[in-house]
């Protein structure tokens, strides 16, 4: 089955205009695109898989980015899932606190292409 041996993304991300242009994009490139709507959705679908990267936005209802990055630090099985804060330009305070948390890097949504985000995730990937 070729889908055992494609990367695995996990997007978690609220707003689905955007999850929809990263889950295209993704697609695209050969992705396996796992959505989440909010953080509570990302924990219980990490129980069922671990992705290879996690783009993860800091706003949500439910549970934010921020918990959900302590959540998975704070876990053996997923802490060292690579993870890529989306975030907007405004989050400059939560986007250092998920560093500090263990975010790998983050991307600022309206200043990164999907095409550039893909370059991120790649790196991570290598």
């Amino acid at each position: 089955m070729d889908g055992e041996d494609k990367k695995k993304i996990m997007v978690v991300e609220d707003d689905v205009f955007v999850m929809d242009i990263y889950h295209t994009k993704l697609e695209q490139e050969g992705f396996q695109v796992i959505e989440a709507a909010n953080g509570l959705e990302a924990i219980k679908k990490l129980e069922e898989v671990i992705p290879d990267v996690m783009l993860l936005d800091i706003l949500m209802p439910y549970m934010d980015g921020l918990e959900v990055l302590e959540k998975i630090k704070a876990d053996d099985r997923f802490k060292n899932i690579p993870v890529v804060l989306l975030t907007n330009l405004s989050q400059k305070e939560e986007v250092n606190k998920g560093l500090k948390l263990g975010a790998n890097d983050y991307l600022i949504k309206s200043h990164f292409t999907p095409s550039e985000a893909l370059d991120k995730i790649k790196n991570f990937l290598k």
